[in-house]
């Protein structure tokens, strides 16, 4: 948690110095996301990210400069092999990650019936498990509906990890949540849920714990909803400023995540301060390396968007390619 609030922070910094165009940050949201990612077993497991889960990525081993290369729009999706460190890339369309999560899900369920049927043995119920990420904000999205319905109607083993972190964009959540809670609807669907404190890593951990194992033994999907806050913009594009008062966030924001574990682990006598002083120390490092490698980075060749867009390329698409090199070579 303390490596992503660095890097977070530093990612903020980067964009202002015109080294990243973009970045959504997540200050306030890393217990949620570290807290729900150390529940899974990612030699099996599936995340499925949105746009703001770098925290979910580090966690999860990604390397820093290949996941920052989507915010620095050199690769679209992300540099590092997703089919290794069981991450899918990036996903910008709201509420997109939630349709691929139930489908990856599901299939596991599929293979689990096959090897039973080829075996003439009971269904496997020690299921892959999908994780997916999404926003109060994007509940709203239809295709949240399908997903859940969906998954719910088939058993797909898939966590719906709700961070609900006050805010979609510029609307509160009681303007686009009707009830205020996505947990809640679970019910409309049969779907377990649990609502936990998304500031507590450990509440955060168990929590989805026992909604993974709930799902790895074939009974269905869960919906964890983190009650947690966005602290700041939604992205390096807004300003909070216009839709809610600096006093307003810094008594809704709640226990800052971070501190209050730090707290924790000193009061029960886990660790030292000097640790966690060295933590601090070594998260500073290692957001100036992953700074040093964006700045290595070079541009991606050009002919990429045309290569890697269909297993085989269309004619049309091959049309576009060889104008595009026709127009590249004049220039």
């Amino acid at each position: 948690m303390t490596a992503v609030r660095h890097l977070d922070v530093s990612a903020i910094a980067w964009q202002r110095q015109g080294i990243l165009p973009a970045y959504a940050p997540e200050l306030g949201q890393e217990a949620a996301q570290v807290g729900s990612v150390l529940a899974l077993d990612l030699t099996r497991d599936f995340v499925f990210p949105t746009y703001r889960e770098m925290g979910v990525a580090r966690a999860a081993g990604v390397d820093m400069v290949e996941y920052m290369s989507s915010h620095l729009a050199t690769w679209h999706g992300g540099l590092w092999d997703a089919a290794s460190t069981h991450v899918a890339p990036l996903q910008a369309v709201v509420a997109g990650s939630v349709l691929h999560a139930v489908g990856w899900a599901h299939g596991q369920t599929l293979r689990a019936r096959a090897a039973a049927d080829a075996t003439s043995g009971s269904p496997v119920c020690d299921l892959g498990v999908a994780i997916t990420y999404l926003g109060d904000g994007a509940s709203s999205q239809g295709d949240v509906h399908e997903a859940m319905n969906f998954a719910a109607v088939f058993r797909a083993p898939v966590v719906f990890f709700v961070q609900n972190n006050g805010w979609a964009i510029s609307v509160p959540t009681e303007q686009q949540v009707a009830g205020g809670s996505v947990a809640a609807r679970g019910a409309g669907y049969r779907i377990p849920a649990l609502q936990v404190d998304g500031n507590d890593a450990e509440a955060v951990l168990t929590a989805t714990r026992r909604a993974v194992a709930h799902a790895r033994s074939g009974h269905g999907p869960v919906i964890v909803e983190a009650m947690t806050y966005r602290r700041g913009p939604h992205s390096t594009s807004d300003d909070p400023g216009r839709y809610r008062t600096l006093e307003q966030e810094r008594a809704d924001a709640g226990a800052d995540p971070v501190v209050s574990l730090r707290q924790r682990l000193i009061a029960e006598d886990i660790c030292d301060t000097a640790t966690l002083d060295a933590a601090d120390t070594a998260a500073a490092a290692e957001a100036e390396t992953v700074r040093t490698g964006l700045l290595a980075l070079g541009p991606r060749p050009g002919a990429e968007m045309f290569d890697l867009v269909f297993a085989e390329p269309t004619d049309e698409l091959t049309r576009q390619k060889a104008a595009w090199r026709e127009e590249s070579e004049h220039a």
